[in-house]
């Protein structure tokens, strides 16, 4: 399974990668990371993707909310997993996300078991 890690932080980045990787029924997995929605909208052309994890704020005009829009607008990735990740927690980007397509959303900081319950729903889900 190949993830696209989006965030502008290396440590939030590598925090969702020992996540990820402790998830153990998740084996064999690779990881792309995109620190700008620029890098993640041409790792998504060069790459087979199977996973989007996402965080909203990024640091640049364009917002994961935006990466989310296109992702969406993509044939390949219409129904992608994305999952949303984001310190911004209140009610209205929760709403906006999944509005806007994303699988599920987990707030800043992240909690382990939360999140990794999360995803392998998601992925357990996607695969059906």
């Amino acid at each position: 399974m190949t993830f696209l890690i989006v965030d502008d932080s290396r440590p939030a980045r590598n925090l969702i990668k020992n996540y990820v990787s402790a998830i153990k029924t998740l084996h064999p997995y690779r990881f792309i990371e995109a620190e700008s929605a620029e890098t993640a909208l041409l790792a998504l052309q060069a790459n087979h993707i199977e996973f989007v994890l996402l965080d909203w704020n990024l640091s640049s005009k364009i917002t994961g909310l935006d990466i989310l829009k296109e992702i969406r607008k993509m044939d390949k990735y219409a129904k992608i997993p994305v999952f949303m990740i984001s310190s911004e927690t209140d009610k209205i980007h929760v709403i906006e996300s999944l509005k806007n397509g994303a699988n599920d959303f987990i707030a800043k900081p992240i909690d382990q078991k939360a999140f990794a319950d999360k995803v392998h729903k998601l992925i357990i889900t996607h695969n059906k």
